[in-house]
């Protein structure tokens, strides 16, 4: 076999082995790609789990590999549908399993140094926003990866860098191509799918397990109808079948308990604080660069171990010294995941009785599950084919939308801890 077309493999914890192309290889030899050796996947998270050392790197590879799963299983499944009645070419379903393949490889380029805990770094733009790691994975695509991606001899279809970051943005220019998004982006993403189970494995917890494997074996492209008088190409949607309902379902309850777990976990939440205090000291009270042509290259020189050897030598001011000690802000007091008015007035009697005490208030909220345009499409295994979304066939995903997780904490420095919690304590106890 010639080089061009020589095969790789790589050895993952999760998958066992990812297969990729000498085009691919390419592209992952980068070092656009290669920096997210230097990114760790949790930030640090390692400070409460130990073994969360893992990178945006591996994850990658692993996006990736699912991603071409579930089209290879989707094309498999829904041929007649995708050929016979949309048109799709065989040439465009290979060139379209391309560029997901690249897009899930690539999605997180853009991340900053520990991940998540950068974000609140980067710059706002136009709209007073601030960006949010996808313009940069889209800015590095277009501007350090384009020529990787565009000039391999295996590039026989012409792809292009810009078309690779269009379906990760979701820009309008994807047409059609739109119906692959949801490998990239939704609520059964191969993103997902991939870090509740690589961060479990690493953390050492069974949190995030559920059969992927099963999701696999029932997606479906799903025909949905058309808006009257809409002419939209997203008239083709992704979902699984019937029998692919509870293995979706306990995914959503995977990420439910990983987030309420381990990403915000106390300690974890305390950690993002501090690094987000002691980068500002380290970029100067600045921000990143922009995610633009002039700007991503010196973004891109940002990593783990440049913040690492700043915090090393001092750098950081009185969180990087936090950082360095493993001294951190230490919880005392907080609401419940779900907090009602009379625990939020709690909430603010408490912090107006700890005075100074408190060193930090830090709000930790997601929707562990969106219904509507989002939700997870469920198509039924009869001759009716009918669809329905997954929060109607299980009440626990829907009272999941009902239930979003919202914990407020309170925090102090630790020489003031318990002077704090002794107050609380006593205020509660008055309470009863």
């Amino acid at each position: 076999m010639d080089n061009k077309h020589r095969t790789y493999e790589i050895r993952c914890p999760v998958h066992g082995f990812i297969g990729f192309s000498d085009w691919e290889r390419e592209v992952i030899n980068h070092p656009t790609f290669q920096r997210l050796r230097r990114i760790r996947q949790l930030a640090w998270t390692d400070q409460v789990y130990p073994g969360a050392t893992h990178t945006r790197f591996e994850h990658s590879l692993g996006v990736m590999h699912i991603a071409g799963q579930l089209f290879d299983a989707l094309v498999g499944s829904s041929s007649d549908l995708l050929k016979s009645t949309h048109g799709f070419t065989d040439d465009e379903i290979g060139r379209d399993r391309q560029i997901v393949r690249f897009a899930a490889l690539l999605h997180d380029t853009g991340h900053g140094p520990f991940s998540h805990a950068a974000e609140d770094l980067f710059p706002k733009d136009n709209k007073g926003k601030h960006y949010k790691h996808e313009a940069y994975s889209g800015a590095a695509i277009r501007y350090t990866l384009k020529d990787a991606i565009e000039n391999h001899p295996l590039n026989d279809a012409a792809i292009k860098a810009d078309e690779v970051a269009d379906l990760l943005e979701g820009n309008s220019r994807v047409g059609r191509r739109v119906i692959w998004r949801d490998l990239i982006d939704s609520q059964m993403d191969a993103d997902r799918m991939d870090y509740l189970l690589r961060d479990s494995l690493h953390i050492g917890v069974d949190y995030g397990r559920y059969d992927w494997r099963r999701l696999v074996n029932t997606v479906r492209v799903i025909e949905m109808d058309p808006d009257p008088g809409v002419d939209s190409p997203n008239a083709l949607r992704i979902g699984v079948t019937e029998g692919g309902v509870h293995a979706a379902e306990a995914m959503v309850l995977a990420r439910y308990y990983m987030f309420t777990q381990v990403y915000f976990h106390k300690t974890r939440v305390a950690y993002d604080h501090h690094f987000k205090h002691a980068m500002n000291a380290i970029l100067g009270g600045g921000a990143f660069p922009h995610p633009t042509a002039e700007g991503i290259g010196e973004y891109l020189r940002w990593n783990d171990w440049r913040v690492l050897g700043d915090l090393a030598d001092g750098d950081g001011g009185e969180h990087g010294d936090r950082l360095r000690r493993r001294d951190h802000y230490r919880e005392v007091f907080h609401t419940p995941e779900n907090p009602t008015d009379g625990h939020l007035d709690l909430l603010r009697v408490i912090r107006k009785n700890l005075g100074l005490l408190v060193a930090t208030a830090e709000s930790s909220g997601t929707s562990a599950y969106k219904l509507v345009a989002s939700d997870i499409l469920v198509v039924t295994d009869d001759s009716l084919r009918r669809v329905r979304a997954l929060s109607q066939h299980s009440t626990v995903v829907r009272n999941l939308n009902l239930n979003p997780i919202k914990i407020v904490r309170l925090y102090s420095a630790p020489e003031n801890a318990v002077a704090a919690r002794a107050i609380v304590s006593k205020m509660i106890e008055d309470i009863k």
